[in-house]
């Protein structure tokens, strides 16, 4: 693959996916992004879906190190202009504008302006970010104190969390309505919902402040949420889950809940170098680059080639042996990037968002061509049509679109795959297997 800019070779550099869309950040400072678009997720100034993965033209020139997707939201982080952007879903102030507006291409959050950003979490409808000063700040929805701040009032723009001050923030992680942080010292903390032991505090209560996990003397060095559990990798390379697990997404063999840290001992004699949460399955990524999935499966999102849920960790098999380096879930699909340079993605496709061409489901992994390392060109893949070339992002108050807030849906539910609709506080009201056979 090229770059359209110079026609050097360009190659993936980060990859993230949200409830249904993805969005990739290329060499050559290139971000494109496809799948569902309703709430103007994908940033292309409308609300169409794309098929296959399309280049921002709002980033043309911008210097973008990061791009993190929430569930319909994306937010992305340049360091050249010390700017974090977000756009898509407003509602509950996920997006840290100030409103509830949502925004079809990306707009600068004014209270980050000039703040050295060196992480950002983005959950459902809530976002963490960690300066380099490690102090963190939260935004959105606070219904059960996810963002930190002892309240349980929704927070429009980004708000320090003075639990933290004094303490050095090495990472963050979001999911439904609850949060986690590790220290540069290796402690975990948790924060908001607790119903499903998510916290891993060992009850299922709600905290509004972060409150310290206990992990049998181990140091935390990473952590990833799903929708309602969390998964965290130790130092020397353990890993640990707790929350809920109807889906078998813990890992431990069972269906089960676990309320506080528990180490997944089927893969107890790996090194895991990275981890990830969908919204009922999760990811884990070897140091040697091998991936292993388990938990929900109805779709294929795990990509062991059928569609029955796995309570323990199933080993991922890629074309030609390749190994993976970098792994991301969406809420029912999945991608993930080779060393190869190749893009792959499995699970679900009603919307696109495998980037395939097409609205079908995978339940392996299968190449993204438009991404293929091997030759395709950065031409092939289209920019959004609306005017950017030439314009700073100083003007972008007068162009982004915006969506009247009674379009919104409130804090009561999620609108997901065109139609379907969860109550986020009862995961137990879950979508109907349509028939899908389940190992439960």
């Amino acid at each position: 693959m090229e770059d359209e800019v110079n026609g050097s070779p360009s190659h993936v550099l980060l990859i993230s996916a949200g409830a249904s869309h993805t969005v990739a950040l290329l060499s050559g400072n290139v971000v494109c992004s496809w799948g569902r678009g309703e709430d103007g997720q994908l940033g292309h100034g409308d609300t169409d879906d794309r098929l296959l993965p399309t280049k921002l033209s709002a980033f043309d020139a911008q210097d973008i190190v990061c791009v993190t997707c929430g569930a319909d939201y994306t937010v992305a982080r340049s360091d050249s202009s010390k700017n974090v952007y977000s756009w898509g879903w407003g509602d509950l102030g996920r997006l840290g504008h100030g409103d509830n507006s949502d925004l079809f291409i990306p707009h600068p959050i004014r209270a980050l302006e000039g703040l050295k950003i060196k992480q950002i979490a983005c959950g459902d409808c809530h976002c963490l970010a960690v300066t380099m000063e490690s102090k963190v700040l939260s935004w959105g929805r606070n219904q059960n104190g996810e963002l930190g701040l002892g309240t349980t009032e929704d927070s429009l723009v980004p708000q320090k969390i003075l639990a933290f001050e004094g303490i050095r923030i090495k990472m963050v992680a979001a999911g439904a309505e609850h949060s986690v942080a590790i220290t540069e010292d290796g402690d975990l903390y948790g924060w908001g919902w607790g119903r499903y032991g998510n916290l891993g505090l060992g009850d299922t209560n709600n905290r509004l402040i972060p409150e310290k996990v206990n992990i049998d003397g181990d140091k935390i060095g990473m952590v990833s949420c799903g929708w309602r559990h969390t998964i965290s990798v130790s130092s020397t390379g353990g890993l640990y889950t707790h929350g809920w697990s109807k889906y078998g997404q813990l890992g431990h063999g069972d269906f089960e809940d676990h309320l506080v840290p528990r180490k997944v001992q089927a893969l107890s004699d790996m090194f895991i170098s990275q981890v990830s949460g969908g919204w009922r399955h999760s990811m884990a990524l070897t140091s040697s680059g091998q991936l292993f999935g388990w938990g929900w499966n109805k779709f294929g999102q795990i990509g062991i080639g059928n569609n029955f849920d796995c309570c323990s960790p199933m080993l991922v098999n890629f074309p030609h042996a390749q190994n993976v380096v970098q792994i991301s879930c969406g809420w029912r699909h999945t991608v993930a990037v080779t060393n190869r340079a190749n893009v792959y993605s499995w699970g679900r496709g009603a919307n696109g968002q495998l980037g395939h061409g097409d609205t079908i489901d995978r339940n392996v992994p299968i190449i993204i061509d438009a991404l293929h390392a091997d030759g395709c060109s950065g031409k092939r893949i289209e920019s959004s049509k609306y005017p950017s070339s030439g314009k700073s992002f100083a003007s972008l108050s007068e162009r982004y679109a915006v969506v009247p807030n009674e379009t919104a849906l409130g804090s009561q539910g999620t609108i997901s795959d065109k139609g379907e609709k969860f109550d986020a506080s009862v995961p137990e009201n879950d979508v109907s297997f349509d028939g899908s056979p389940t190992m439960m």
